[in-house]
């Protein structure tokens, strides 16, 4: 199989991937339209390998001694009844430090995400990592079956997990009591969200996330990093409204667009990822959180 280079590809193949990661097209039309890029040294099979996740190669081991992870079962009421994730907190703690709930895309808890929460406790928090699959079994293993399981669950119901989480952690021994959330894709929406419904938030990190409605905006009650992708017009189409709203209620927030990035460009595992944008936008997201949450 060819080994194929993120500059050898069209960026309508990676519009097309965003199309199909995100239920707008079925798997069968999106190989069709993958195929019409298959030319000469770039098979179909080829271009399928390269588009589609691969967790090989972690950027934070899992048994880096930096951190400890357990996963935990939590209480989650008013969604869907008793929900697992990933606790992470820096190694060797014993005083308190502040919380993160760190919130998956629309696949449930896969690795790069777990990958998350283990980095926010090396950066010295606490991180719940919810899978918002649980009620179905839990992370399938791979994303186009765990992309199929969470459209069977409603996204409110889904929202009150991650809700339930921040109390999870709020209240934890090893928590300060002030708590952020950071969310990719469906988590940069539900950040929103939880930005809006809780007043007690420190803070909010959305990355490339859908933007609430005008009503909901103005609700919105904590401090906001927003990062965006410069490529993702899905997502970027809604930020005016939402900046004029923000703006007009004295909304604290700051958004930073990723110039020539994908949308899931913090995700490495994927070749959306672009490696300066991720790592700028994750020292912008810890320096936020430290500032609003220590």
């Amino acid at each position: 199989m060819a080994i194929i280079k993120r500059e050898d590809i069209s960026q309508e193949v990676f519009d097309l991937y965003d199309d199909y990661a995100h239920n707008k097209i079925d798997r069968r039309i999106f190989l069709e339209r993958l195929s019409v890029f298959a030319v000469g040294a770039l098979t179909l099979p080829s271009l399928l390998s390269f588009v589609q996740p691969n967790y090989d190669d972690p950027t934070v081991a899992v048994d880096d001694d930096r951190f400890q992870s357990e996963f935990i079962i939590y209480d989650s009421p008013k969604g869907g009844g008793e929900i697992r994730g990933l606790l992470s907190k820096p190694a060797n703690l014993s005083g308190k430090v502040p919380g993160i709930v760190v919130v998956h895309e629309n696949r449930g808890l896969n690795p790069y995400v777990e990958d998350v929460g283990r980095q926010g406790a090396i950066d010295g928090f606490i991180t719940l990592a919810p899978d918002a699959l649980t009620p179905l079994g839990g992370y399938p293993g791979n994303d186009d079956e765990g992309r199929e399981m969470q459209g069977k669950r409603d996204r409110l119901e889904m929202l009150e997990d991650f809700i339930a989480a921040y109390n999870y952690v709020k209240n934890h021994e090893n928590c300060n009591g002030n708590v952020g959330v950071v969310g990719f894709c469906f988590g940069g929406w539900v950040a929103n969200m939880m930005a809006v419904q809780l007043p007690g938030l420190g803070a909010a990190v959305p990355f490339y996330g859908r933007q609430p409605d005008k009503e909901q905006a103005a609700e919105v009650q904590a401090p906001l990093l927003l990062q965006y992708a410069g490529l993702d017009e899905r997502v970027n189409a809604g930020w005016p409204e939402y900046k004029e709203v923000l703006d007009s209620n004295n909304i604290e927030h700051t958004a930073y667009f990723y110039e020539g990035a994908n949308h899931g460009f913090h995700n490495y595992s994927t070749p959306r990822y672009d490696k300066a944008a991720a790592d700028l936008a994750w020292s912008r997201t810890i320096d936020f959180f430290k500032k609003h949450l220590s």
